[in-house]
């Protein structure tokens, strides 16, 4: 089985679609999608609706701005910026998106026998997997063999060496990794819609089941048509001004 992995669209029409034509080719029989697909971004109907039209086997869980613009009241973690942008989210998207969204499972969730997904962290899906030693609080809590995450938007990889060895973790960008069956894995494909790793570009990921290779892809996008897109729909335009800078 050979997986396109996609996370945290974000709303970003532009970026998602430019991303389905580059990988068109590559001939995937899944899509893993961890989560966020609203927010921030200026085309939050057309995005959702784009994802439930992908071809099966999909999976999908739920990421924190999924949750949110389907209840406000938990909006108030957010900044102000995000707060924004989730309330007109929830009054611009159509009801059976929205009840959709609602529908979406709170990750992880095991896709196949070594394979499981979620936004944030296996422990928690609000947290932030960024160092070894919240990898390690998760690898220990979580036992699939490779897991595929979201939520930071940085594309990265952190590995549990075999044997009770310590954690290793590195940013990633355009490229591949052979994944050691005798070591486990949490593998970030970075974000579609909203990079913050300085590279503005779509980042995502493919993964094959066969062959154990993992790789990671950044997809050039009309960053100005999805600005354009944002300040016409008249949410804060510090919003735009973070895509062309990949912040």
């Amino acid at each position: 089985m050979r997986y396109l992995i996609l996370s945290d669209i974000h709303g970003n029409w532009d970026a998602l679609s430019a991303v389905q034509r580059h990988l068109r080719q590559k001939e995937c029989d899944a899509v893993l999608v961890l989560g966020d697909l609203v927010g921030y971004g200026a085309d939050p109907d057309r995005v959702v609706s784009a994802v439930r039209r992908l071809p099966e086997p999909v999976y999908t869980v739920r990421g924190n701005h999924d949750r949110v613009v389907t209840d406000l009241s938990l909006a108030a973690g957010f900044n102000e910026a995000a707060q924004r942008a989730a309330r007109w989210t929830a009054e611009h998207l159509e009801e059976s998106n929205l009840r959709y969204l609602g529908r979406l499972p709170r990750g992880p969730i095991q896709v196949a026998p070594d394979i499981a997904i979620c936004h944030g962290s296996p422990v928690d899906e609000d947290d932030y997997l960024l160092s070894a030693g919240g990898a390690a609080e998760a690898f220990a809590a979580h036992q699939a063999p490779v897991t595929f995450f979201g939520h930071t938007h940085i594309p990265s990889a952190f590995t549990l060496a075999a044997n009770g060895g310590g954690v290793d973790g590195e940013r990633m960008d355009e490229g591949s990794m052979e994944l050691d069956p005798a070591r486990r894995y949490l593998l970030n494909p970075g974000s579609v819609g909203q990079p913050r790793d300085r590279d503005p570009r779509a980042s995502c990921m493919t993964y094959d089941e066969k062959t154990r290779e993992a790789c990671w892809y950044r997809v050039e996008y009309p960053v100005r048509s999805a600005q354009k897109r944002i300040v016409a729909a008249g949410l804060p335009s510090i919003l735009a001004e973070r895509l062309a800078l990949g912040l």
